[in-house]
């Protein structure tokens, strides 16, 4: 009898199990390029690798970067949309996938490119606009009118560096401050963060400049917060630095492009594996390429291996919590490329699955 009980037992365990497996994937898609209702909402299985379409918006202009709220319940999403663009707020329910339109605001500025929140605030890097605007949160979660914005000025020697491009906001691990990267003045900015603050929530504490002409876009914190990695777009560049009371020093500067490689490239996207042993980056234009680094202790990298992401134009990608998929957008190639991931060894392998999407540029999971 105890017998039975026991296999019962572990049967409604294993059940159990495989139910919470699935987790939320909400992905943000350009929608002027192909047939695309915005973000849509899917069932990730962390087990097979799996899609399954639960939901969608209507007619939401290029949501290309999102933001989950800390209780799952709100969306934030930019709508990039040159000097129309806007930053919106959706109410979500995660059982069923819909996402229902509270309010939207203006950027503040052309082409809002990244956005983050907290309990407070929403935070959003305008492209074009050279700016950072900072929204605030009402009752339900829809958004007030931008409380600050922060305008960055100056220009690099690249043609793509006329004037400022704030392609990135962050917040440090401990939330007392905001880095932003600016791809057209070739600096990370550094803000302190005070998020209850009446109108001045960021104040600006230092700079710090890379190589001219490189394009600083995206950076990622260390599990233990003591170093940043930060990819730059122009020239493929990935910079490691220490981070301590809201001051960078850098440390080792590697690349993203594999030695032998020649032709056009675009660095795209940055992340570390969920037990923080290994980073991995993408690249666009003609490399289309994930490149694999394994994190020393002393919070250097070395290179392990470079890939082919399998599509065109990865813009962004995203590793699932349990760390045994990483799922690649492919801007160009209209699709979400699944890896398998080793755990141990930090290698990808194309698993064969496939979700055929318009245009998709931001993956975000739930839980």
């Amino acid at each position: 009898m105890k017998y039975c009980i026991a296999i019962v037992v572990f049967f409604l365990f294993s059940f159990v199990q495989a139910q919470t497996q699935k987790l939320p994937l909400l992905i943000g898609t350009y929608t002027n390029s192909c047939d695309s209702k915005g973000i849509y909402v899917y069932d990730f299985d962390t087990n097979t690798g799996d899609f399954v379409y639960k939901n969608a918006t209507e007619k939401v202009i290029n949501p290309s970067y999102l933001a989950l709220s800390k209780d799952q319940k709100i969306v934030y999403s930019v709508n990039e949309n040159g000097a129309e663009s806007t930053v919106s707020s959706f109410q979500f329910d995660s059982g069923s996938g819909k996402l229902t339109e509270l309010n939207k605001q203006k950027a503040e500025g052309a082409d809002p490119c990244y956005i983050i929140n907290d309990d407070n605030n929403v935070i959003v890097a305008n492209y074009s606009g050279g700016n950072i605007a900072v929204f605030g949160k009402n009752t339900k979660g829809s958004l007030t009118e931008a409380k600050q914005v922060l305008q960055h000025k100056g220009k690099g020697i690249h043609p793509r560096q006329g004037g400022a491009h704030v392609h990135m906001v962050y917040f440090s691990p401990d939330k007392k401050y905001i880095l932003s990267n600016d791809l057209g003045t070739d600096a990370v900015y550094i803000y302190e963060y005070h998020p209850n603050a009446a109108s001045e929530i960021m104040k600006f504490k230092s700079t710090v400049t890379v190589e001219s002409g490189s394009g600083p876009r995206h950076l990622t914190f260390s599990k233990d917060g003591k170093f940043v990695y930060l990819l730059q777009e122009l020239n493929g560049a990935l910079s490691v630095f220490s981070f301590a009371n809201g001051q960078l020093h850098k440390i080792q500067e590697t690349t993203i492009l594999a030695k032998d490689f020649k032709g056009n490239f675009t660095g795209a996207d940055i992340h570390i594996s969920p037990d923080g042993k290994f980073l991995y980056a993408s690249n666009r234009g003609e490399a289309n390429t994930i490149s694999i680094f394994k994190i020393l202790k002393n919070g250097q990298l070395q290179t392990q291996s470079v890939v082919s992401s399998l599509g065109k134009g990865p813009r962004n990608f995203v590793i699932d919590p349990t760390g045994k998929f990483l799922l690649v957008a492919h801007q160009y190639s209209n699709e979400v490329v699944v890896f398998k991931r080793d755990t141990v060894s930090g290698a990808i392998i194309d698993s064969g699955k496939r979700l055929e999407l318009c245009s998709p540029v931001c993956m975000v999971f739930g839980n």
